[in-house]
């Protein structure tokens, strides 16, 4: 879009990603002033469309992470008060944020996932659904939260999934542990960026992992055979077209190359990315040459309604 000036950035929100949402979208504001926009910090937990009115920007820059922001929700309020947007449109958004419908894209489009099933989660917490080794995960969350690895030789799952005490929905994900690398594939607009391999510091790449410091390193490039980094970054693309996403997008993937496998495996399409200037998106778009500032800028001059 041209003529852009004054943008509402949502940041917080009241998914259990408020936190890591806050840190996004205060990093995305300060770049966008250093570019020249006026900038709205608009903290979507209250009346969001009375905020939105009062602020009437030419765009929004949404960098919501979770439940309501990355959903569909936030992005069909957009939509009907006709305020251009970052990221993905509503049925993107909401297909890549239930974790088994955007598997059963991706299945359609013949791209390589692991076998799963969706569950009640007191089933899940009662008995082995699936044989050993596997992966329990929220159906509709994001930053590894709720995620559980059970196991071979462990007796049950985890009880906390069938607590009282558990918020994140009432079925979740069943899934094959794929073991090896964790890769992850950035695309932006039509083209993929590049991959990364994420070393993590505990068993897996966790809320922990993540997000404290020094909590996992990337490596970048990754240090595959460079047909495995092509198919990697020909997939990410696939699985983003396939759902239809726009703007930027980040695919990851389990890479077994354990036992002499070469198996490449696409977990789920992240619609909201983090977006500091060390999250894994703006660090491969600046090892493809497009700083954190430019990438923000591309962000926001591709925003539109009707995604």
């Amino acid at each position: 879009m041209t003529g852009l000036h004054n943008i509402a950035v949502l940041l917080g929100g009241r998914s259990a990603e408020r936190e890591v949402s806050l840190v996004s979208g205060r990093a995305c504001a300060d770049a966008l002033r250093a570019e020249g926009f006026e900038i709205c910090e608009i903290d979507a937990r209250g009346d969001l469309a009375g905020d939105l009115a009062m602020a009437r920007p030419d765009a929004v820059f949404n960098a919501l992470h979770g439940r309501w922001g990355e959903d569909g929700c936030v992005q069909g309020l957009l939509e009907l008060m006709c305020i251009p947007y970052t990221h993905s449109g509503v049925l993107a958004s909401a297909l890549a944020m239930h974790k088994e419908r955007a598997k059963n894209v991706f299945r359609a489009a013949g791209l390589p996932v692991a076998n799963s099933m969706v569950v009640d989660r007191r089933l899940a917490s009662a008995t082995h659904v699936m044989e050993p080794p596997y992966v329990v995960k929220p159906v509709n969350e994001g930053s590894s939260v709720g995620v559980f690895i059970i196991r071979k030789g462990d007796n049950r799952p985890p009880g906390e999934i069938g607590s009282d005490a558990w918020a994140l929905g009432e079925e979740v994900m069943v899934e094959e542990f794929i073991p090896g690398r964790e890769l992850t594939v950035a695309v932006m607009g039509d083209r993929a960026l590049g991959v990364t391999e994420i070393v993590s510091r505990t068993s897996f790449y966790d809320y922990e992992a993540k997000y404290a410091e020094g909590g996992s390193t990337h490596v970048l490039p990754a240090r595959i055979p460079t047909e495995v980094s092509g198919e990697a970054m020909r997939v990410a693309l696939s699985a983003h077209l396939a759902l239809g996403c726009r703007g930027v997008s980040r695919a990851d993937f389990r890479f077994d190359d354990t036992q002499g496998r070469n198996r490449l495996v696409l977990l789920e399409v992240n619609t909201q990315p983090g977006m500091t200037p060390t999250s894994l998106v703006p660090e491969q778009a600046r090892h493809a040459g497009m700083n954190f500032g430019a990438l923000v800028r591309w962000m926001v001059e591709d925003a539109s309604c009707d995604r």
